[in-house]
C-alpha cells in the first residue's frame, strides 16, 4: 500500500453480525481488501418457460450470490508486539467469522430445556443478521452459505497467523425478508439506489449516441 501523504484513505469491506446483546461481537473489517469479487445475478422469472405472455414478467428481484476471498494476517500486530496476536494468533478473527453460522448458545440451551419439558414444537433457530458493507453504495443484508478457511501459518504454539479465507453469500433481498425486519427497507433502498445509477448511465449512452449521429 502506498505510504504517498496525498494519496486518498482507502475504505474497508467488512461483515457486520448484527446481535443487539453483543454489538461487538460480529464485526469484521477486512484486515486487506480482495482484490478481486464474483458477483452472480440469476432472474426469478414468472411463469414457466414458453408461457404467452409471461416471457418478460418477473416475480421478484433476482437472487443474487457473492463469493469473495479475504486474508487475515498477524504479521502486523506481532510486529507491534500486540499481546493478543502474541497468544492467539488469529484465532479471534476466525471466531468472529465462524460464529456468524452458529445458533446463539443460549437459544440452544433454551431450546433443550423446552424439549426437555415436552414442548412438542420448537421453532428453528434464527442466525445472526449480517451486513456485507463494500463501499457506500454496497451495504447487503446477507446470509453467509459457507466458507473454506486455508490455514497457512501458525507460531509456536500452533496458533493460525494467516489464513486464506473463500467466503461465499447470498444477498437477501425485500423478497426474503419479513416487512418488519431491518433488512427488508435496507434492500429496498439498495435497488433505488441502483436504479438511480442505471439512470445516470442510461443519460450518459445518449449523449454518446446523438454525439455519434452528427459526426
Amino acid at each position: 500500500m502506498t505510504t504517498f501523504p496525498g494519496s486518498p484513505r482507502l475504505i474497508k469491506g467488512a461483515l457486520v453480525g448484527i446481535d443487539p446483546l453483543n454489538p461487538l461481537a460480529g464485526i469484521i473489517v477486512f484486515q486487506y481488501n480482495p482484490e478481486t469479487m464474483t458477483r452472480r445475478l440469476e432472474a426469478r422469472t414468472a411463469g414457466g418457460e414458453g408461457d404467452p405472455g409471461e416471457a418478460t414478467r418477473l416475480s421478484g428481484p433476482p437472487r443474487e450470490t457473492i463469493t469473495v476471498s479475504i486474508e487475515i494476517d498477524a504479521a502486523d500486530q506481532l510486529e507491534q508486539g500486540d499481546t493478543a496476536a502474541a497468544t492467539l494468533g488469529i484465532h479471534p478473527a476466525l471466531a468472529a467469522l465462524e460464529v456468524m453460522l452458529y445458533p446463539k448458545s443460549a437459544m440452544v440451551v433454551a431450546n433443550t430445556a423446552l424439549s426437555l419439558l415436552g414442548t412438542i414444537e420448537i421453532l428453528p433457530m434464527e442466525g445472526p443478521f449480517v451486513l456485507f458493507v463494500w463501499g457506500p453504495q454496497r451495504v447487503l443484508p446477507v446470509r453467509l452459505t459457507g466458507f473454506s478457511i486455508t490455514e497457512e501459518a501458525y507460531d509456536p504454539l500452533l496458533n493460525p497467523i494467516r489464513a486464506q479465507v473463500e467466503l461465499s453469500m447470498n444477498v437477501l433481498s425485500y423478497q426474503d425478508l419479513s416487512v418488519l425486519h431491518p433488512g427488508h427497507s435496507l434492500s429496498l433502498a439498495h435497488q433505488v439506489a441502483k436504479e438511480v445509477l442505471a439512470t445516470t448511465n442510461t443519460g450518459n449512452n445518449a449523449q454518446n449516441i446523438i454525439a455519434g449521429l452528427q459526426l
